[in-house]
């Protein structure tokens, strides 16, 4: 069972994504909150296997609940909820540590599918906004698709290329059919990928693909 924390200063977004979620067999929502501080103080009461942040809140921004969720519950995954005119925050919340983002009007089955692809391990990114967080992330391009260039180097070929679907936003299961693996040996990889970049997940290493160019 997946345990998520509903984050919002809206209770009528709350209560619209906690019906949606309820509607899962796999996923119990084991808190809601209004505000950071209270996301991070119930996210590690509840022990919550996913949590659902909104950006702009009172007492405490999701920005800064985003670290002290790090903090105070690593093993949790972040998910933020965010609009089209919140994206610059968006690409600052995956550069430090979130799992992707969603967009409060997602349809209920990408929804659900984003949370569990985050419980998963997975990145989320919404296939229709890749190409909004790809051009934020374009800013200063040769300075940091050379410093990315530099840190793939450190990467195998086969590592390059399972980091190659990790940029394409496929998930564990996908990359491992894509190149006749077993899911467990891709997991391996990443596992290794991660840890020779010095990302802390997917997201990160991802983006990192794509500044230096990898992304097929």
């Amino acid at each position: 069972m997946i345990r998520v924390l509903i984050t919002d200063d809206e209770p009528l977004i709350r209560a619209g994504i906690r019906m949606i979620l309820d509607s899962a067999d796999d996923i119990d929502v084991v808190a809601e909150a209004g505000d950071g501080r209270d996301a991070v103080e119930l996210a590690r009461a509840h022990r919550a296997d996913v949590v659902l942040l909104d950006i702009q809140m009172p007492v405490m921004d999701g920005l800064t609940a985003l670290a002290e969720l790090r903090r105070a519950r690593p093993e949790a995954r972040v998910l933020i909820l965010t609009t089209f005119g919140e994206q610059r925050n968006v690409l600052r919340a995956l550069s430090e540590g979130s799992a992707g983002f969603l967009l409060k009007d997602s349809a209920p089955a990408e929804l659900i599918g984003a949370v569990r692809a985050a419980a998963a391990g997975d990145a989320y990114l919404p296939a229709a906004t890749r190409h909004v967080v790809d051009s934020l992330a374009a800013g200063d391009t040769a300075r940091r698709a050379e410093a990315a260039r530099g840190r793939l180097a450190t990467l195998t070929e086969r590592e390059r290329e399972v980091l190659a679907l990790l940029a394409q936003g496929l998930s564990n299961a996908a990359a491992a059919r894509r190149i006749h693996m077993s899911e467990a040996t891709i997991k391996t990889y990443v596992s290794r990928i991660l840890t020779k970049l010095e990302c802390e997940n997917r997201v990160q290493a991802a983006l990192l693909a794509r500044d230096a160019g990898l992304e097929g």
